[in-house]
């Protein structure tokens, strides 16, 4: 009796979040609309501060919506200045979690996929994420560029190195492409363990449950006059770190 209650609460709560998720969408279309606007008329740190207002609302409320309970340490590890946010990838969430647990939305170099989603893909764009095509080295490298071009301008950028989720699993290998924006962009790099995302909407399921969520900012790495080989060791020191950090979360006492 209470494995069925708890399904039904459950699908409920599944409902209500899609539900919320599309209907913010479509009430805000005035302020997308206002956003856009004020990006053509050069109004950038106006936009910038509207665009971030409601996507942090949004992402927010989407998280509170699943039951997620977050705990989040070492954010006096973020530097000030421009940096590149390096996170292991374990679910769906792990986009709302960034946009919402760090110093402030960032762009997100993403997945082009995302493309597909209509208005998701506006919201994206006015907070200049980058979107990446894997699948053709040519335009990749067209977004990593735009990724550097943006550090470059003062914003701060999230990437998920691994490239898919892992489900909580073993981590992926941490692609070198994507970390090379920082060394080009000589930003440093600030390492972010996340675990238990996967637990909110498992892999293979559209079914939302609530589950703790832990997140930790490890201390920032500096690329200023980094040698060759220690770009090319970065990724898997960076994928070794978060790993040992992962691994370091789940030893703590629940919060």
């Amino acid at each position: 009796f209470q494995k069925g209650k708890r399904e039904e609460i459950e699908k409920m709560r599944t409902i209500i979040w899609f539900l919320y998720f599309w209907l913010y969408l479509i009430v805000g279309l005035p302020e997308y609309w206002r956003v856009c606007r004020m990006e053509k008329r050069g109004e950038t740190e106006r936009h910038d501060r509207l665009v971030r207002k409601h996507v942090q609302n949004w992402a927010g409320r989407l998280l509170r919506l699943a039951g997620a309970e977050i705990t989040t340490t070492g954010r006096e590890n973020i530097p000030e200045g421009p940096v590149v946010f390096v996170a292991n990838h374990q679910g769906y969430f792990d986009i709302p979690l960034m946009l919402t647990q760090l110093d402030k939305p960032n762009p997100i170099v993403a997945k082009k996929e995302i493309m597909k989603l209509p208005m998701i893909r506006g919201w994206m764009e006015q907070l200049r994420c980058v979107f990446l095509d894997r699948e053709d080295p040519r335009k990749s490298m067209e977004s990593l560029k735009s990724a550097q071009e943006l550090l470059g301008k003062g914003y701060s950028v999230t990437i998920f190195p691994e490239g898919t989720r892992n489900s909580g699993g073993e981590l992926g290998e941490f692609k070198a492409g994507a970390i090379r924006v920082a060394t080009r962009a000589h930003v440093p790099v600030v390492p972010v363990c996340i675990d238990g995302s996967y637990k909110l909407m498992k892999k293979g399921s559209l079914w939302i449950h609530p589950a703790k969520v832990k997140i930790r900012i490890l201390p920032a790495i500096s690329t200023e006059g980094m040698s060759r080989e220690e770009i090319r060791a970065l990724p898997e020191q960076l994928r070794e770190q978060i790993g040992n950090g992962i691994e370091q979360l789940r030893k703590e006492q629940p919060a």
